[in-house]
């Protein structure tokens, strides 16, 4: 851990506080409101509570993990000796990504063997682009790293191309209504995503140090808000427009 300012410290333990209070929420409003919608959309909602709750219980271990790593004692930033233990962020993307791309494709009712097939698909694809991105994260070693993340951007980039290819036929057959929210909740999919391989090149472009560290940890925060609060409130924004169509058809 680099050293850090006390406002840089501060500044980063506020925004997890804040992604905290944000994962609540959600989690709170999109089980609620699950009871809003029709029932083939039920499914698709609770699971984007699911992602926004295990995102919630991850958070509070990253923010405990955070505040363990220094004291302030008379305005001065001391080191207790700990580290800090930012896998959680990625049993937390092991678990929560496949999810995310399950739920875009429960909410759109596809056949029953598509939405496996896709579902499988997707959701396996992402896994492996988590895992394989994992042992670099670990290592100092620039080759090593690049690697690792070049090994993880095979599945990433197979993941976008399912995404705008495979999904196209499916987004162009739902009610005009939802057309464009569904190709808006796919398109924001992937601009979340695309911040997370940026960041991890960081240290291998020679960015490091305090200031490095701060813009990481408010920027993964950002990134998950954006993936999981927010789509998760757009995937019941398309559930309940749909429900209110079915019902009038």
């Amino acid at each position: 851990m680099p050293e850090l300012t006390v406002g840089q410290y501060t500044l980063v333990a506020n925004f997890l506080s804040f992604t905290i209070a944000v994962m609540g929420a959600t989690t709170a409003f999109l089980w609620i409101s699950r009871s809003q919608v029709s029932d083939p959309y039920k499914i698709a909602v609770t699971v984007s509570g699911i992602v926004t709750f295990i995102a919630l219980y991850h958070y509070v271990r990253i923010y405990m993990s955070w505040s363990e790593v220094y004291t302030i004692t008379d305005g001065v930033l001391v080191a207790t000796g700990k580290s800090f233990n930012d896998s959680y962020r990625y049993v937390d993307w092991l678990l929560t990504v496949p999810l995310l791309l399950v739920e875009l494709i429960l909410v759109m009712k596809l056949s029953a063997q598509e939405t496996v097939s896709k579902s499988v698909k997707l959701g396996l694809l992402a896994a492996l682009m988590i895992i394989l991105g994992y042992p670099g994260e670990l290592s100092d070693v620039d080759g090593t790293r690049w690697l690792w993340w070049s090994l993880s951007m095979i599945p990433f980039l197979w993941i976008v191309y399912e995404l705008f290819v495979g999904l196209k036929d499916a987004i162009a057959k739902q009610p005009p209504a939802v057309r464009g929210l569904v190709g808006m909740v796919r398109n924001l999919t992937i601009a979340a995503w695309a911040f997370y391989p940026i960041v991890f090149i960081f240290p291998m472009l020679g960015i490091s140090g305090p200031v490095a560290e701060t813009m990481v940890q408010i920027g993964y925060s950002i990134a998950d808000i954006v993936a999981k609060a927010l789509i998760g409130i757009m995937i019941f924004a398309i559930a309940l427009k749909k429900s209110a169509v079915e019902v009038k058809v």
